[in-house]
């Protein structure tokens, strides 16, 4: 109880930790969201890779003075397009065409960082976040992806459903499926910038994955899996941030390993998919 109470006070007295709440929490709410779909469409590897893919981007972008937004999104898009024009043209399939371009990506940028030794680009920060370094300016570039990520799916909310459940049944109806799916990798790689200062490239598909996968287990409704989703990413965001600070380890490893235990939680108690609980419930149906 005396270190939530020391917590609180420290967030009330430093703006750092306010920021880093807050960007943690918006993070949290739009990979949970956006998560939801990946895992539905069966597209986590996709997730990795353009969280991966992103590096080079982000490393060009430095080096000509530009922001690692625009560098991290050209890239992500990029790669994204190059998976579906790959799989597309040849007898390549997606995975390997994934598994090809975004090792590709990710070591073209660790070859660019290895020429940047000794400058101020930080490699540990990029690859696996740190949140309480977050800026103002970064705060409102998270809320700005944020606030474009949640309204595009709110529109969009129809024909992402209808395509994601029965994309034979979508492209009858009208609905342009391939415009679809590059909207969700463009969501997608949007989603991964906003995440690069709080979880880093590494640690973001667990992000994107595990809430979830965690509101996968609890819901069959979609609107409820989105709902819960974004819930177990922002307190995973808040706990995270919590053990970091008091424990003084990274922020955003500290933020995946919340949500990695509330999933191994809902994995094994869920009340309908619950390892335990369904040993429990064949149990006394044989006894009675």
């Amino acid at each position: 109880m005396q270190d939530i109470i020391s917590f609180i006070d420290q967030v009330s007295r430093y703006n750092y930790l306010q920021q880093a709440l807050i960007a943690a929490i918006l993070v949290g709410i739009i990979c949970g969201v956006i998560g939801c779909f990946i895992i539905l469409r069966g597209m986590a590897l996709m997730g990795d890779a353009i969280s991966h893919a992103v590096l080079p981007g982000v490393v060009i972008a430095y080096m000509v003075g530009s922001s690692f937004f625009i560098g991290a999104v050209i890239a992500g898009v990029l790669t994204a397009l190059g998976i579906g024009y790959v799989s597309q043209n040849s007898r390549i399939k997606d995975d390997s065409a994934i598994g090809i371009l975004f090792t590709a990506a990710f070591a073209l940028g660790v070859v660019l960082l290895t020429n940047l030794r000794g400058t101020s680009l930080d490699l540990w920060h990029i690859l696996f976040g740190n949140v309480l370094a977050v800026s103002r300016s970064d705060l409102w570039v998270t809320f700005g992806i944020g606030s474009f990520v949640l309204l595009m799916i709110f529109l969009c909310y129809r024909p992402l459903l209808m395509s994601t459940f029965d994309p034979t049944m979508a492209k009858a109806a009208g609905i342009p499926v391939q415009l679809i799916h590059y909207l969700l990798m463009l969501l997608l790689s949007l989603v991964t910038v906003a995440s690069l200062k709080t979880v880093g490239i590494i640690l973001v598909v667990a992000m994107l994955i595990t809430p979830g996968a965690t509101a996968y287990l609890l819901t069959d409704r979609l609107p409820v899996m989105l709902f819960l989703s974004a819930f177990f990413g922002s307190i995973s965001a808040v706990l995270g941030i919590f053990f970091s600070v008091l424990y003084d380890v990274a922020s955003g490893a500290s933020i995946v390993l919340v949500a990695s235990v509330i999933f191994g939680l809902v994995f094994f108690l869920s009340p309908k998919q619950g390892i335990v609980t369904r040993y429990f419930r064949s149990k006394v149906q044989r006894t009675a």
